[in-house]
């Protein structure tokens, strides 16, 4: 692997060259789900499809707050590498590990125990609700699989976006390889999907903690272990409320996927299709958020506060004519992309999916400035705005969808609207807070030169 200090050099040549491998890594891992979708949905039928995507909020709900936390845990790591305090890094990693366990241990439980009324305040279908809660308990019961995430997220710090990127082609491989075996070959249906997911990302966490045993600057002393109290509440400080900000982002989606449920089965298929390729587009958003978190947080660390600035402009630039072209490729393709999901004889799946992408499709371009400023939010240490914002974008969904579906029977067109009220919504806060945080941090600069 090759460690990257982000302190020095072209802010966007480091940014773009640290998320070329992290965007090619997730399109891999974003083939978990798509995989998943087009052999259940061709290989088994719609509402194996449709069992399967009803279980998308919920297990969003869940184990996004796994990776909020590991997300909020890989900031302090870029600020300690940023300030060259290598065994901060690695007592922070020790300590992030104890909290990553206990908090995988304690939701495997919980989410078990609650699935199945988590599906039915969902109003899932009934003729899917058996199969979709088989599908979602075999997901939880390979919670502990996620410490991928941490593992990947310490990776990046560091500023090695190579390795994570290696490591997701090949359990991508792997991912569908199993997904043919289980759901066509040994014909488990949504099990085989849900095992084969679970199991590749059990390997790619594997990898990953090959790959920093091997790092000379990972090699752990015995002192590296101990509990810190102090890095402990470090670590919940940033990782919490990103945390809690995905479980209330993922509450509006189960609120909307409530909305959806209720409309039949051949709605949520369409919406189960239309989800996977929206989360396909953002893609590019969401990864520069990441390549942007890790340069402000190595930057904070330096002290490097022009740096910051310079970088954050210069992205969302990029971030504006990316997502443009985005958003023109749902808009204008998407019947056809709609038709890789299902058989030709599912017209009906494929036009109601297409309101989706218009609706969606035309405020790409907000939710990727929304990832950029929340993540250059959170690397500053700030991640309490962030965390509103989650509560902002639950607000805008269900109070845009109950407007819209209840008052003016909207219907599956009321869902496609509150997901761009969300976005706008957050979108606008977020850039509110990471303006008024860089200049309360260059007046205390200011003042501690002076």
């Amino acid at each position: 692997m090759v460690v990257r200090d982000m302190t020095s050099g072209s802010p966007m040549k480091l940014i773009v060259g640290f998320a070329v491998p992290i965007f090619l890594g997730n399109l891999f891992q974003q083939l978990y789900s798509v995989a998943d979708a087009m052999v259940l949905g061709r290989a088994v039928g719609v509402d194996a499809l449709a069992a399967a995507g009803s279980t998308q909020a919920v297990y969003f709900f869940v184990l996004g707050f796994i990776t909020g936390l590991t997300h909020g845990y890989a900031i302090l790591i870029a600020q300690r590498f940023g300030a060259g305090d290598y065994s901060g890094v690695r007592r922070t990693a020790a300590n992030a590990a104890y909290l990553a366990a206990i908090a995988s241990l304690l939701i495997t439980v919980l989410s078990l125990l609650g699935s199945r009324a988590l599906l039915e305040v969902m109003r899932t279908p009934g003729d899917i609700f058996e199969d979709a809660l088989l599908y979602i308990r075999i997901i939880f019961a390979g919670t502990a699989a996620v410490c991928y995430n941490m593992l990947s997220g310490i990776l990046r710090a560091l500023g090695d976006s190579v390795s994570p990127l290696v490591i997701l082609v090949v359990s991508a491989v792997v991912n569908v390889g199993l997904d043919v075996l289980f759901v066509v070959g040994f014909q488990w249906g949504v099990a085989g999907a849900a095992w084969a997911t679970v199991l590749a990302q059990l390997l790619s966490g594997l990898m990953c903690l090959v790959v920093l045993c091997r790092l000379e600057l990972m090699r752990f002393c015995r002192e590296d272990w101990q509990t810190d109290r102090v890095v402990i509440w470090s670590l919940l400080r940033l990782g919490v409320p990103v945390g809690i900000m995905n479980s209330i982002t993922a509450m509006g989606i189960m609120r909307l996927q409530g909305v959806v449920n209720g409309l039949g089965s051949v709605t949520v298929a369409a919406y189960t299709a239309g989800s996977k390729l929206m989360n396909l587009a953002l893609q590019p958003g969401d990864i520069l958020g990441i390549a942007l978190g890790t340069y402000v947080g190595q930057n904070l660390g330096a002290g490097r506060l022009d740096r910051i600035k310079t970088g954050v402009r210069q992205t969302v630039l990029l971030s504006l004519a990316v997502n443009g072209v985005m958003g023109l490729v749902l808009i204008f393709f998407g019947r056809e992309l709609t038709a890789v999901f299902v058989s030709g004889t599912e017209q009906a799946v494929i036009d109601a999916a297409y309101p989706y992408f218009v609706i969606t499709g035309s405020g790409v371009w907000i939710v990727g400035l929304l990832f950029l400023y929340r993540f250059a939010l959170q690397s500053l240490g700030n991640t309490v705005i962030p965390m509103i914002s989650g509560g902002v974008e639950l607000g805008m969904r269900v109070g845009t969808v109950l407007i819209l579906a209840q008052c003016f029977h909207m219907g599956f067109y009321a869902v496609c609207w509150a997901e761009v009220a969300a976005w706008i919504g957050a979108g606008a806060l977020l850039a509110a807070g990471y303006y008024v945080r860089m200049a309360k941090l260059c007046r205390q600069e200011q003042k501690r030169l002076s």
